[in-house]
Protein backbone atom coordinates (compact mmCIF):
# COMPACT_ATOMS: atom_id res chain seq x y z
CA UNK A 1 0.00 0.00 0.00
CA UNK A 2 1.36 3.61 -1.14
CA UNK A 3 2.48 5.63 1.98
CA UNK A 4 -0.82 7.78 1.14
CA UNK A 5 -2.82 5.28 1.70
CA UNK A 6 -1.57 4.55 5.36
CA UNK A 7 -1.69 7.66 6.21
CA UNK A 8 -5.62 7.90 4.64
CA UNK A 9 -6.38 4.57 6.66
CA UNK A 10 -4.70 5.69 9.50
CA UNK A 11 -6.81 8.90 9.85
CA UNK A 12 -9.92 7.18 8.71
CA UNK A 13 -9.33 4.17 11.83
CA UNK A 14 -8.78 7.19 14.25
CA UNK A 15 -12.01 9.70 13.13
CA UNK A 16 -13.81 6.09 13.02
CA UNK A 17 -13.09 5.29 16.86
CA UNK A 18 -13.48 9.12 18.19
CA UNK A 19 -16.99 9.29 16.87
CA UNK A 20 -17.63 6.28 17.78
CA UNK A 21 -16.53 7.04 21.39
CA UNK A 22 -17.25 10.52 20.86
CA UNK A 23 -19.35 10.88 24.57
CA UNK A 24 -17.06 8.62 26.42
CA UNK A 25 -14.14 10.90 25.14
CA UNK A 26 -15.73 14.01 25.60
CA UNK A 27 -17.15 13.02 29.79
CA UNK A 28 -13.11 12.10 30.39
CA UNK A 29 -11.96 15.19 28.39
CA UNK A 30 -14.51 17.56 30.89
CA UNK A 31 -13.57 15.21 33.66
CA UNK A 32 -9.93 15.92 32.87
CA UNK A 33 -10.13 19.93 32.43
CA UNK A 34 -12.27 20.01 35.81
CA UNK A 35 -10.06 18.27 37.60
CA UNK A 36 -6.36 20.47 36.21
CA UNK A 37 -6.11 22.80 38.61
CA UNK A 38 -6.10 20.21 41.85
CA UNK A 39 -3.67 17.80 39.32
CA UNK A 40 -1.35 20.83 38.57
CA UNK A 41 -1.48 21.65 42.38
CA UNK A 42 0.17 25.13 41.82
CA UNK A 43 -0.76 28.99 41.09
CA UNK A 44 2.43 29.29 38.63
CA UNK A 45 1.16 26.37 36.64
CA UNK A 46 -2.60 27.43 36.72
CA UNK A 47 -1.75 31.29 35.66
CA UNK A 48 -0.03 29.36 32.29
CA UNK A 49 -3.45 27.10 31.66
CA UNK A 50 -5.19 30.31 31.83
CA UNK A 51 -2.68 31.74 29.54
CA UNK A 52 -2.84 28.81 27.09
CA UNK A 53 -7.02 29.39 27.32
CA UNK A 54 -6.26 33.29 26.39
CA UNK A 55 -4.33 32.46 23.18
CA UNK A 56 -6.45 29.96 22.14
CA UNK A 57 -9.49 32.43 22.30
CA UNK A 58 -7.19 34.69 20.20
CA UNK A 59 -6.11 32.21 17.82
CA UNK A 60 -9.99 31.21 17.13
CA UNK A 61 -10.83 34.79 15.93
CA UNK A 62 -7.81 34.99 13.43
CA UNK A 63 -8.88 31.70 12.45
CA UNK A 64 -12.06 32.82 11.44
CA UNK A 65 -10.39 35.80 9.57
CA UNK A 66 -7.05 33.68 8.06
CA UNK A 67 -8.44 30.08 8.42
CA UNK A 68 -11.81 30.18 7.25
CA UNK A 69 -11.64 33.43 4.86
CA UNK A 70 -8.13 33.22 3.97
CA UNK A 71 -7.82 36.72 4.58
CA UNK A 72 -3.89 36.86 6.06
CA UNK A 73 -3.91 39.83 9.49
CA UNK A 74 -0.77 40.80 10.70
CA UNK A 75 -2.44 43.50 13.66
CA UNK A 76 -4.87 41.37 15.26
CA UNK A 77 -2.95 42.82 18.61
CA UNK A 78 -4.86 46.05 17.53
CA UNK A 79 -8.35 43.99 18.66
CA UNK A 80 -7.01 42.17 21.52
CA UNK A 81 -5.85 45.95 23.41
CA UNK A 82 -9.40 47.12 22.32
CA UNK A 83 -10.71 44.84 24.33
CA UNK A 84 -8.33 44.91 26.97
CA UNK A 85 -8.35 48.57 27.31
CA UNK A 86 -12.02 48.99 27.38
CA UNK A 87 -12.33 46.35 29.67
CA UNK A 88 -9.84 47.62 32.11
CA UNK A 89 -10.31 51.40 31.70
CA UNK A 90 -14.52 50.69 32.16
CA UNK A 91 -13.54 48.24 35.51
CA UNK A 92 -11.04 50.54 37.04
CA UNK A 93 -12.41 53.82 36.21
CA UNK A 94 -16.29 53.91 36.18
CA UNK A 95 -16.30 50.55 38.43
CA UNK A 96 -18.23 48.28 35.93
CA UNK A 97 -18.75 44.43 35.96
CA UNK A 98 -15.62 42.61 34.25
CA UNK A 99 -18.85 40.95 32.13
CA UNK A 100 -20.32 44.23 30.76
CA UNK A 101 -16.92 45.86 30.35
CA UNK A 102 -16.01 42.70 28.49
CA UNK A 103 -19.14 42.71 26.69
CA UNK A 104 -18.67 46.55 25.65
CA UNK A 105 -14.92 45.78 24.41
CA UNK A 106 -16.29 43.87 22.12
CA UNK A 107 -18.64 45.55 20.71
CA UNK A 108 -15.82 48.66 20.57
CA UNK A 109 -13.88 45.94 18.61
CA UNK A 110 -16.41 45.00 16.32
CA UNK A 111 -16.83 48.64 14.88
CA UNK A 112 -13.27 48.65 13.97
CA UNK A 113 -13.82 45.58 12.69
CA UNK A 114 -16.04 47.52 10.94
CA UNK A 115 -13.83 50.38 9.80
CA UNK A 116 -10.77 48.20 9.25
CA UNK A 117 -12.99 45.94 6.86
CA UNK A 118 -14.43 48.35 4.44
CA UNK A 119 -11.13 50.45 3.01
CA UNK A 120 -9.60 46.46 2.69
CA UNK A 121 -12.69 45.65 0.29
CA UNK A 122 -10.31 46.41 -2.91
CA UNK A 123 -7.04 44.62 -1.58
CA UNK A 124 -5.62 41.47 -1.07
CA UNK A 125 -2.50 39.74 0.01
CA UNK A 126 0.46 41.45 0.89
CA UNK A 127 -1.19 44.77 0.72
CA UNK A 128 -3.65 43.68 3.44
CA UNK A 129 -1.64 42.24 5.16
CA UNK A 130 0.23 45.80 5.78
CA UNK A 131 -2.92 47.56 6.44
CA UNK A 132 -3.76 45.59 8.97
CA UNK A 133 -0.21 45.44 10.21
CA UNK A 134 -0.87 49.60 10.20
CA UNK A 135 -4.00 49.04 11.97
CA UNK A 136 -1.87 47.25 14.89
CA UNK A 137 0.40 49.75 15.24
CA UNK A 138 -2.25 52.59 15.12
CA UNK A 139 -3.76 50.94 17.93
CA UNK A 140 -0.98 51.23 19.90
CA UNK A 141 0.03 54.38 18.86
CA UNK A 142 -3.57 55.68 20.15
CA UNK A 143 -2.88 53.71 23.61
CA UNK A 144 0.65 55.26 24.09
CA UNK A 145 -0.83 58.87 23.40
CA UNK A 146 -4.30 59.33 24.85
CA UNK A 147 -3.01 59.41 28.05
CA UNK A 148 -5.86 61.47 29.36
CA UNK A 149 -7.93 58.01 28.69
CA UNK A 150 -5.44 55.33 28.45
CA UNK A 151 -2.70 56.81 30.70
CA UNK A 152 -0.41 56.96 28.30
CA UNK A 153 3.10 55.09 28.51
CA UNK A 154 2.11 54.58 32.71
CA UNK A 155 -0.80 52.17 31.43
CA UNK A 156 -3.89 50.70 33.41
CA UNK A 157 -2.91 49.31 36.86
CA UNK A 158 -4.72 47.46 39.55
CA UNK A 159 -6.84 45.56 37.18
CA UNK A 160 -9.80 43.72 39.21
CA UNK A 161 -10.39 40.16 39.21
CA UNK A 162 -13.79 39.00 37.88
CA UNK A 163 -16.31 38.16 40.38
CA UNK A 164 -19.47 36.38 40.20
CA UNK A 165 -22.32 37.61 42.86
CA UNK A 166 -19.81 39.43 44.79
CA UNK A 167 -17.41 36.41 45.01
CA UNK A 168 -13.89 37.13 43.39
CA UNK A 169 -12.40 34.59 40.47
CA UNK A 170 -8.76 34.30 40.96
CA UNK A 171 -5.87 32.21 40.59
CA UNK A 172 -5.80 31.30 43.86
CA UNK A 173 -9.23 29.61 44.25
CA UNK A 174 -9.41 28.78 40.60
CA UNK A 175 -12.17 30.60 39.59
CA UNK A 176 -10.08 32.36 36.94
CA UNK A 177 -9.53 29.28 35.45
CA UNK A 178 -12.73 27.78 35.22
CA UNK A 179 -13.63 31.31 33.77
CA UNK A 180 -11.67 30.51 31.15
CA UNK A 181 -12.80 27.56 30.34
CA UNK A 182 -16.16 28.72 30.18
CA UNK A 183 -15.29 31.23 27.88
CA UNK A 184 -13.48 28.91 25.67
CA UNK A 185 -16.49 26.74 25.82
CA UNK A 186 -18.58 28.91 24.75
CA UNK A 187 -16.50 30.45 22.10
CA UNK A 188 -15.66 27.09 20.06
CA UNK A 189 -19.02 26.27 19.98
CA UNK A 190 -19.77 29.26 18.36
CA UNK A 191 -17.14 28.76 15.85
CA UNK A 192 -17.95 25.50 15.17
CA UNK A 193 -21.94 27.04 14.51
CA UNK A 194 -20.62 29.29 12.29
CA UNK A 195 -18.44 27.09 10.56
CA UNK A 196 -21.24 25.34 9.95
CA UNK A 197 -23.59 27.23 8.84
CA UNK A 198 -24.24 29.44 5.49
CA UNK A 199 -22.15 31.92 6.33
CA UNK A 200 -19.26 29.49 6.81
CA UNK A 201 -19.39 27.95 3.99
CA UNK A 202 -19.81 31.85 2.21
CA UNK A 203 -16.41 32.13 4.37
CA UNK A 204 -14.98 29.14 3.06
CA UNK A 205 -16.03 29.69 -0.56
CA UNK A 206 -14.28 32.98 -0.63
CA UNK A 207 -11.13 31.76 0.52
CA UNK A 208 -11.18 29.05 -2.27
CA UNK A 209 -11.96 31.44 -5.07
CA UNK A 210 -13.59 35.09 -4.83
CA UNK A 211 -14.70 35.06 -8.59
CA UNK A 212 -16.26 31.82 -8.02
CA UNK A 213 -18.34 32.75 -5.08
CA UNK A 214 -19.07 35.83 -6.74
CA UNK A 215 -20.86 34.16 -9.97
CA UNK A 216 -22.49 31.71 -7.19
CA UNK A 217 -23.79 35.08 -6.11
CA UNK A 218 -22.12 35.12 -2.59
CA UNK A 219 -21.86 39.03 -1.48
CA UNK A 220 -17.89 38.45 -0.70
CA UNK A 221 -18.01 42.69 0.87
CA UNK A 222 -20.41 41.79 2.92
CA UNK A 223 -18.92 38.50 4.20
CA UNK A 224 -15.92 39.81 4.70
CA UNK A 225 -16.88 42.76 6.48
CA UNK A 226 -18.94 39.97 8.69
CA UNK A 227 -15.67 37.92 9.12
CA UNK A 228 -13.23 40.70 10.52
CA UNK A 229 -15.95 41.59 13.14
CA UNK A 230 -16.64 38.09 14.22
CA UNK A 231 -12.61 37.86 14.63
CA UNK A 232 -12.32 41.22 16.36
CA UNK A 233 -15.07 40.46 19.09
CA UNK A 234 -13.78 36.98 20.03
CA UNK A 235 -10.31 38.42 20.24
CA UNK A 236 -11.87 41.06 22.11
CA UNK A 237 -13.18 38.98 24.19
CA UNK A 238 -9.51 36.93 24.92
CA UNK A 239 -8.08 40.63 25.66
CA UNK A 240 -10.25 41.24 28.20
CA UNK A 241 -9.59 38.05 29.94
CA UNK A 242 -5.82 38.43 29.55
CA UNK A 243 -6.22 42.01 31.02
CA UNK A 244 -8.13 40.24 33.97
CA UNK A 245 -5.22 37.64 34.26
CA UNK A 246 -2.25 39.51 34.32
CA UNK A 247 -3.54 42.60 35.96
CA UNK A 248 -1.54 45.03 34.15
CA UNK A 249 -1.56 46.48 30.42
CA UNK A 250 0.54 49.02 28.24
CA UNK A 251 0.75 50.34 24.78
CA UNK A 252 3.88 47.72 24.81
CA UNK A 253 1.41 44.73 26.46
CA UNK A 254 0.31 44.64 22.54
CA UNK A 255 2.58 44.91 20.12
CA UNK A 256 4.28 43.31 16.87
CA UNK A 257 4.85 40.69 18.77
CA UNK A 258 1.31 39.21 20.01
CA UNK A 259 0.44 39.67 16.19
CA UNK A 260 3.07 37.34 15.56
CA UNK A 261 2.24 34.92 17.73
CA UNK A 262 -0.98 34.84 17.28
CA UNK A 263 -0.62 34.31 13.82
CA UNK A 264 2.09 31.51 14.64
CA UNK A 265 -0.69 29.83 16.84
CA UNK A 266 -2.35 29.70 14.14
CA UNK A 267 -0.46 28.29 11.22
CA UNK A 268 1.01 25.72 13.41
CA UNK A 269 -2.21 24.33 14.89
CA UNK A 270 -3.86 24.45 11.19
CA UNK A 271 -5.63 26.99 9.85
CA UNK A 272 -9.01 26.54 9.30
CA UNK A 273 -9.29 23.87 12.09
CA UNK A 274 -10.51 24.49 15.28
CA UNK A 275 -8.95 21.57 16.98
CA UNK A 276 -5.57 23.02 15.59
CA UNK A 277 -6.09 26.23 18.07
CA UNK A 278 -5.71 24.34 20.92
CA UNK A 279 -2.96 22.48 20.65
CA UNK A 280 -1.09 25.45 18.62
CA UNK A 281 -1.72 27.48 21.77
CA UNK A 282 -0.97 24.72 24.16
CA UNK A 283 2.57 24.40 22.33
CA UNK A 284 3.33 27.87 21.77
CA UNK A 285 2.41 29.31 25.09
CA UNK A 286 3.67 26.44 27.08
CA UNK A 287 7.03 25.99 25.48
CA UNK A 288 8.46 29.74 26.73
CA UNK A 289 7.62 28.46 30.05
CA UNK A 290 9.35 25.60 30.20
CA UNK A 291 12.44 26.99 28.04
CA UNK A 292 13.00 29.92 29.73
CA UNK A 293 17.09 30.15 29.10
CA UNK A 294 15.80 30.54 25.24
CA UNK A 295 13.50 33.16 26.09
CA UNK A 296 15.40 35.86 23.93
CA UNK A 297 15.35 33.87 21.12
CA UNK A 298 12.11 32.61 21.66
CA UNK A 299 10.88 34.52 18.34
CA UNK A 300 13.50 32.94 15.80
CA UNK A 301 12.55 30.03 17.21
CA UNK A 302 9.25 30.54 16.51
CA UNK A 303 10.41 31.61 12.68
CA UNK A 304 11.89 28.54 12.21
CA UNK A 305 9.02 26.57 13.58
CA UNK A 306 7.04 28.54 10.65
CA UNK A 307 9.76 28.10 8.11
CA UNK A 308 9.46 24.53 8.65
CA UNK A 309 5.84 23.94 8.92
CA UNK A 310 5.43 25.85 5.79
CA UNK A 311 7.95 23.07 4.05
CA UNK A 312 7.12 19.98 5.32
CA UNK A 313 3.50 20.34 6.83
CA UNK A 314 1.76 23.70 5.41
CA UNK A 315 -1.58 22.13 6.39
CA UNK A 316 -0.34 22.87 10.39
CA UNK A 317 -0.21 19.80 13.03
CA UNK A 318 -4.09 19.15 13.12
CA UNK A 319 -4.61 20.41 9.41
CA UNK A 320 -5.83 16.98 7.61
CA UNK A 321 -8.75 16.36 5.90
CA UNK A 322 -11.32 14.71 7.26
CA UNK A 323 -11.82 11.27 5.68
CA UNK A 324 -15.44 10.53 7.54
CA UNK A 325 -18.45 11.03 5.26
CA UNK A 326 -20.13 14.31 4.90
CA UNK A 327 -23.23 14.15 6.81
CA UNK A 328 -25.93 15.44 5.22
CA UNK A 329 -28.78 17.83 7.06
CA UNK A 330 -32.42 16.40 8.29
CA UNK A 331 -34.27 18.03 5.81
CA UNK A 332 -31.77 16.79 2.87
CA UNK A 333 -32.19 13.14 4.65
CA UNK A 334 -35.96 13.32 3.94
CA UNK A 335 -35.76 14.74 0.17
CA UNK A 336 -33.16 11.52 -0.30
CA UNK A 337 -35.36 9.19 0.88
CA UNK A 338 -38.73 10.29 -0.71
CA UNK A 339 -36.43 10.14 -4.06
CA UNK A 340 -35.28 6.34 -2.99
CA UNK A 341 -39.31 5.91 -2.55
CA UNK A 342 -40.59 7.70 -5.73
CA UNK A 343 -37.63 5.72 -8.03
CA UNK A 344 -39.61 2.56 -9.04
CA UNK A 345 -42.58 4.97 -9.77
CA UNK A 346 -40.85 6.89 -11.89
CA UNK A 347 -39.17 3.89 -13.64
CA UNK A 348 -42.31 2.24 -14.44
CA UNK A 349 -43.40 5.37 -16.01
CA UNK A 350 -40.48 5.61 -17.99
CA UNK A 351 -40.83 2.32 -19.03
CA UNK A 352 -44.60 2.94 -20.04
CA UNK A 353 -44.06 6.19 -21.94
Amino acid sequence: MSKTGKKTNFVHTMETFVEGKKKILLILLAVFLIALPYMLNSQYLVTVAVKIGSYTLLALGLNVLTGYTGLVSLGHAGFVAIGAYTSSLCAVKLGMNFFASMILGMVVAGLAGVLLGLPTMRVTGTYLSIITLGFGEIIKMIAMNWASVTNGTLGVKNIPRPSVFGYDLTIANNGLYYLMLVLVLVTTLFCIAVVKSKTGRAFQAIRADELASTMMGINITSYKILSFVISACICALGGALYASLIGYIDPNTFNFDVSTLILSIVILGGMGTIRGMFVGAAILIAFPEVSRFLMEYRFVLYGVILVLMMRFRPQGIMGWKSTMPYRLSKNVKEQVEKMDKNAPLNLLNETKG
